[in-house]
């Protein structure tokens, strides 16, 4: 079902037709009913001569209330800008149609209401030679003006096969696979509970669906839905949609809030866009300037940063940086409208380019403005390439939500990319659950940074194994999963090796000096005559120092059995082999039958034993150790 908007100056008669195309009054509140005025959104289903249904969604005209307007004009396919015949195009017909081309809503009809109030033609054709002239240069350039009385009836007809003919020559809505409805009206009623409407946007729902409140990520469960009261198991995007949800309540969600599938949007608070002062502002737009941001129905204020240019005049264009007060959902592609909030004015708009900007940019960063442009203006191809290269290292998800392309095209570009060795895949190991990509020139980039860092530590540690796992993670500033994918990446073509917690190149290893050998030697003998209670830690150090210490561990002459006890590879070995055969035999182990076979202290038998439990070699409950897997 496609959905129209109206638009127009207050007391135009937007209402009063809406009312004359369905039967059905759009005023809702008590209040719109008492003033003669809406104030708040207004809902109707049309069936058009063909019997194709349609919806409109009616907006306040007077100025008080445009965040109001805005927070349902968004969604629309088509509009109807509504002019009293008898008055002219006013402030709020220039404003509204301002806000309509920001929004770059281009079919529709500018609709000359009231005509009956009219007896001289010639002001009618003034009126509409006005019209003309206020709609040049806008996205509503080409859109045909009709004549129209809701009271007598008259042009009615011809308004209906008009809306006929501009529905079908509309394309249908893209299923991007993630839907987001924007909350424009929350209630709730006796026997159902919690019921959210707006028109839903990038994918469908059916009952049953988890879904999520954002930006709060409130939980909750499809129990129903409806399009203009009609029950639907399934709602495709395009839609006038009314969702009841099970597991949140009223006071869980407002206006502004984006209904949307568990971990398809992440909320921000910073997005960068393209924008346009429009010509009708009252003043040149200045740098760090507050505004009020409508995107979707939701508004909130922010801070505007200006990008490449000191000041903007009425009527030019620029890349921004804007700073929310509070997190919104936004997408790649979005229209949004700025306005000033003291004197509230409407002062411009544009696209939403980046919704998840990684920082705050220099105001003249040549390469950013660079990047915005190419975000601007690039084909799909040129957005997925990057959005890579912001990401860096990024899951096929996370690219979909950074580019603002469907999962498909997504899918199928990645492909291409593969195919062309533009784009590297990092395949998820057992232990990693999701596969990542990345643009082959940032893997071949992380690849040399990673040998580079490895190589330079061998060299300013020649006699220690290798490098911690955390240290290389840190120098690469890398996120851990993306470091433990890459670095089996590396291990697996054999460029580095892993050990435990430490990571060597493939070619490196500890050698010694004669000298240093010579420093050694009466060490290794002490171990060599006392192997079951061997120099601890601070006695090595009387022999030697902890460089050639972490030498002899690293090239693995010796092995610590723990911060403290050192033994050698043979001695240990030995041990395993012992208690190996005494828990075959005996069933199991006690520390004090070990002190006492090997005739040292608890502080050697426990560092001995809680090394092999460390190793899965034994299994320990209280004093008793029995083998984890019989050998």
């Amino acid at each position: 079902m496609r959905i129209i908007g109206t638009a127009g100056h207050v007391d135009h008669g937007k209402s009063t037709l809406v009312t004359a195309l369905t039967g059905v009054d759009p005023d809702r509140l008590k209040e719109e009913k008492a003033r003669e005025m809406t104030i708040d959104l207004g809902f109707a289903s049309l069936t058009l001569p063909n019997g194709e249904s349609m919806g409109i969604i009616d907006v306040p005209g007077h100025r008080d209330f445009i965040g109001n307007m805005l927070s349902g004009i968004g969604g629309i396919d088509a509009v109807l800008l509504i002019i009293a015949a008898d008055e002219g195009v006013s402030a709020q017909t220039r404003e509204h149609l301002a806000i309509l081309d920001l929004l770059d809503i281009q079919k529709g009809f500018v609709v000359l209401t009231k005509i009956d109030l009219v007896s001289e033609p010639e002001w009618i054709d003034l009126v509409e030679l006005e019209a003309q002239e206020v709609l040049a240069n806008t996205s509503l350039k080409d859109a045909k003006i009709l004549r129209v009385s809701a009271i007598t009836g008259e042009g009615i007809s011809e308004l209906l096969q008009a809306l006929q003919e501009l529905l079908q020559d509309l394309p249908p809505k893209a299923d991007l696979n993630r839907p987001r409805l924007p909350v424009d009206r929350v209630f709730s009623l006796t026997g159902f509970g919690t019921i959210v409407t707006g028109t839903l946007l990038d994918g469908s729902f059916a009952i049953g669906d988890e879904i999520v409140c954002m930006p709060d990520g409130k939980p909750g469960r499809i129990r129903g839905l409806q399009n203009h009261k009609h029950k639907l198991q399934k709602i495709a995007p395009g839609h006038r949609t009314a969702i009841n949800i099970n597991g949140l309540d009223k006071e869980d969600i407002k206006r502004g809030d984006v209904i949307t599938k568990p971990g398809t949007y992440t909320p921000t608070t910073r997005l960068d866009a393209h924008f346009r002062l429009i010509h009708d502002a009252s003043k040149p737009l200045k740098h760090n300037t507050e505004v009020k941001v409508f995107i979707g129905s939701a508004e909130t204020s922010a801070r505007l940063r200006l990008l490449g240019t000191e000041k903007l005049k009425q009527g030019e264009s620029a890349f921004i940086q804007l700073k929310l007060d509070n997190p919104i959902i936004a997408a790649r592609g979005d229209h949004y409208v700025l306005r000033l909030p003291s004197p509230a004015e409407t002062i411009g708009g544009g696209v939403i380019i980046d919704p998840h900007p990684s920082r705050f940019y220099r105001r003249f960063d040549e390469d950013n403005l660079t990047r915005l442009q190419e975000l601007h203006a690039g084909n799909e191809s040129d957005l997925l390439v990057q959005a890579l290269r912001i990401l860096g290292i990024a899951t096929g998800s996370e690219i979909v939500q950074k580019s603002g392309l469907s999962e498909n095209v997504v899918r199928n570009l990645l492909q291409n990319l593969v195919e062309e060795d533009r784009v590297f895949v990092l395949r998820a190991s057992p232990t990693l659950n999701k596969t990542r990509l990345t643009l082959k020139e940032n893997w071949q980039d992380l690849q040399y940074k990673a040998i580079e860092y490895i190589t330079d530590f061998h060299q300013r540690q020649p006699l220690k194994a290798g490098i911690t796992r955390e240290n290389l993670r840190a120098s690469l500033k890398l996120h851990q999963n993306n470091f433990d994918l890459i670095i089996e990446h590396l291990a697996r073509q054999g460029d580095i090796k892993l050990m435990g917690h430490l990571i060597k190149h493939h070619d490196h290893s500890v050698v010694f000096t004669g000298e240093q050998e010579k420093q050694i030697a009466p060490l290794m003998a002490k171990f060599k005559s006392q192997p079951y209670a061997p120099p601890d830690r601070a006695e090595t150090l009387n022999y030697i120092d902890e460089t050639l210490l972490d030498g002899l561990i690293g090239s693995g002459r010796l092995v610590a059995v723990s911060e403290n006890i050192l033994l050698t590879p043979d001695t240990l070995k030995e041990m395993q082999d012992w208690v190996a055969a005494t828990i075959k035999t005996n069933g199991s182990l006690t520390m004090a039958e070990f002190r006492d076979h090997y005739q040292n202290s608890r502080k050697y038998a426990q560092a001995i034993l809680e090394y092999m439990d460390s190793l899965g070699f034994t299994i320990r409950k209280g004093d008793i150790r029995t083998l984890r897997i019989v050998q």
